[in-house]
């Protein structure tokens, strides 16, 4: 996708209503300058700008340094009454000063209409109008991608490294924190999306799969569930090893394992957050959890394999559809009995509500079809019939999406034009990518499409097309796609980094600050019209200056190849300057990152000098596999990801 394209996409908005504001904004009173630092004052409104760091490197208090993470907050207030105004929506971005440019408003005004107009020439160094793309691959690890622009020809921006690959995931209501389970871990692992950083790896037992954040965030749950034959690094941590671990989100810890039922679990609660709801696809059953004394108070039969589940606040009830008893079932959520059963066919799956809670989409795999559930009557009004294999719905704010295993088209049926008995699902369709959503790894439990923030779009992640695509409602085909380099995106989510209400009149982001230098924050607002550009300056980082100097050069010694599991095998590297080609020596921050593909047994290493710039680690593969091995040192500027440099084959003795 084109970049200039994207951009307009999520700023149209801002280009249709805003741009002519723009305009008008230089022949208007300039704003007054207060005082303060970063507070401008205008026709009774103030505007004050804070930058501080979440996660800084190793600068003086106060300091911005690059690298450092950083929160952007705009407070806008009434200057007569000191109310904090709300809904007033700014637009920012921040620019690097060219050197010898002074701060002048006609310059700040040219950059801003640049800005909202998307001009290719004339890009931001920081948008803080943006999201990211978070990509949920086959392998151990989760991709970040900037969708509007990128770094030279990629728009990579991270990567979230994971110790085994993740299944599921669950994203915090402020978007900082993102949960990932990780099956053949054990464990969910926790990490940030200001640092793209695991930040704990929590044990929650065996085989996790469904998480969910119940409505306050309090909580987070996780199904897991022990398979017949377990691998034997997985030790079963209760006798009834299949259920739901409660983990604390604010301590990060384990407060109760309950067991529920056999199979896997879904999971779900009531508006108020004081029952949880968990399946148990093999016992036929629906658990009912007291959340405030966190134990299973009832176990009620919804059919045979249950697989889906979703709460209606309307209805007041929990909907479970069962795959080979055709049932959806409702249980009223207060009285905790049954109040209908709808029968259908067999193959039922995935069930969820429109905006408004009142209709429910179900599709039917073995059949092709998709009904329309009216919650108010608990009646199926309506019955589509689609074609290869309906696996997941999503909805935007108008339509609703339904994928499908064995093709690439994805349907659209709008909403406003269900819900009346009788009459036929309007469907039109458009294709998600070259290859069928079923060719790619099997299917994570996440969603594969999701809307994406400020616009009437979505973002579709095709796993077999190795790509994520961004649909535009209204087009024929999607705009563009966004390479996921060589990895099967499984789910995909949307990161919200634009300014957003956080508190009455205060506007947040965050980010982090790219190259040292003198830059504008510059700042539009629509009413009062206001143009302004604040100035704030960003130091050098001494690591990252040695950095794009050129890290030192890591050259291999003897590295071995092949190795037998259990046994020692002896990793020596040199580190040479890559401008003097002289050893670098009395390093005490040289590590090694040595894993097995796609991501488990990792381990980190401090590695010692044995001779003038050598150094050297002892690795022992435990299983058998293919093993990576990386180097870092901080005070080169080497970094983990960009020095692999040996491959190790582990086989066990018995082989030939």
């Amino acid at each position: 996708m084109k970049s200039n394209t994207k951009r307009q996409v999520v700023l149209l908005i801002l280009l249709l209503v805003f741009l002519p504001a723009v305009a008008g904004a230089g022949a208007a009173e300039r704003p007054e300058l207060d005082p303060a630092a970063h507070r401008i004052v205008r026709e009774g409104i103030a505007i004050e700008l804070d930058v501080e760091p979440l996660r800084t490197t190793r600068g003086a208090a106060g300091e911005l340094r690059e690298g450092d993470i950083v929160h952007f907050r705009f407070r806008i207030t009434d200057t007569n009454t000191g109310t904090p105004l709300s809904g007033v929506y700014p637009a920012a971005w921040m620019d690097r000063r060219p050197e010898g440019e002074s701060s002048d408003p006609a310059i700040c005004q040219d950059k801003v209409e640049a800005f909202i107009g998307g001009s290719l020439l004339s890009q931001p160094e920081l948008d803080l109008n943006v999201y990211y793309v978070l990509a949920l691959n086959d392998d151990a690890s989760i991709s970040v991608v900037d969708p509007l622009f990128g770094f030279g020809t990629t728009k990579l921006l991270d990567m979230i490294f994971l110790e085994s690959p993740g299944e599921d995931w669950a994203l915090t209501g402020d978007q900082a924190t993102l949960y990932v389970s990780m099956p053949e871990a054990g464990r969910v692992a926790v990490a940030s999306t200001s640092t793209w950083e695991v930040l704990a790896n929590v044990d929650v037992g065996p085989r996790p799969s469904r998480v969910v954040l119940q409505g306050d965030e309090h909580y987070l749950w996780v199904g897991y569930d022990a398979p017949r034959t377990m691998p034997y690094w997985v030790e079963p941590r209760s006798s009834e090893a299949s259920g739901v671990t409660v983990v604390d989100t604010r301590m990060r810890r384990v407060v109760r394992e309950i067991p529920t039922g056999s199979g896997h679990h879904e999971i779900a609660f009531s508006g108020d957050d004081r029952w949880a709801f968990v399946t148990n696809q093999d016992d036929g059953t629906l658990s009912i959890i007291d959340v405030g004394k966190l134990e299973k108070i009832a176990d009620v039969a919804v059919g045979r394999e249950p697989v889906s589940l979703a709460y209606s606040a309307i209805a007041g009830a929990i909907y479970v559809t069962s795959r080979e008893d055709s049932l959806i079932t409702a249980v009223d959520a207060g009285s905790h009995q049954v109040v209908s059963r709808v029968e259908t066919e067999p193959g039922l799956g995935q069930i969820k509500f429109a905006p408004g809670g009142r209709l429910a989409l179900i599709v039917n795999t073995a059949r092709d079809e998709v009904h329309v559930l009216d919650a108010a009557s608990n009646r199926i009004v309506q019955t589509g019939d689609v074609e290869d294999g309906p696996d997941q719905v999503a909805f935007s704010d108008h339509l609703a999406y339904v994928r499908h295993r064995g093709s690439e088209i994805v349907l659209m049926i709008p909403l406003d034009q269900i819900g009346q008995e009788g009459l036929p699902v309007p469907v039109i369709d458009f294709p998600g990518g070259q290859r069928p959503f079923g060719r790619g790894s099997h299917p994570s439990l996440g969603d594969s499409i999701v809307q994406a923030p400020g616009a009437t779009a979505v973002l579709v992640a095709n796993p077999a097309d190795q790509a994520i695509y961004f649909y535009k409602e209204g087009m024929a085909a999607p705009m563009g796609n966004f390479q996921n380099y060589g990895r099967q995106p499984r789910a995909v989510l949307a990161v919200d980094r634009s300014l957003r209400e956080r508190s009455p009149g205060a506007y947040e982001t965050i980010a982090t600050l790219r190259r040292p230098g003198l830059y504008d924050v510059a700042l539009f607002l629509d009413s009062p019209r206001t143009v302004h550009c604040f100035e704030v300056e960003v130091a050098e980082d001494p690591v990252l200056a040695a950095e794009r100097r050129g890290p030192a050069v890591v050259r291999p010694l003897d590295a071995p190849t092949v190795a037998l599991v259990g046994e020692k095998v002896s990793v020596r590297f040199q580190l040479v300057d890559p401008a003097t080609e002289e050893p670098r020596t009395d390093l005490d921050d040289v590590r090694v990152l040595s894993f097995k593909v796609p991501g488990s047994d990792q381990r980190r290493q401090t590695a010692r000098e044995v001779s003038a710039g050598v150094y050297e680690v002892e690795i022992v593969p435990e299983r058998a596999g293919t093993y990576f091995v990386f180097v870092e040192c901080g005070s080169l500027g080497l970094r983990i990801n960009k020095t692999g440099f040996m491959v190790l084959k582990a086989k066990d003795a018995t082989e030939s």
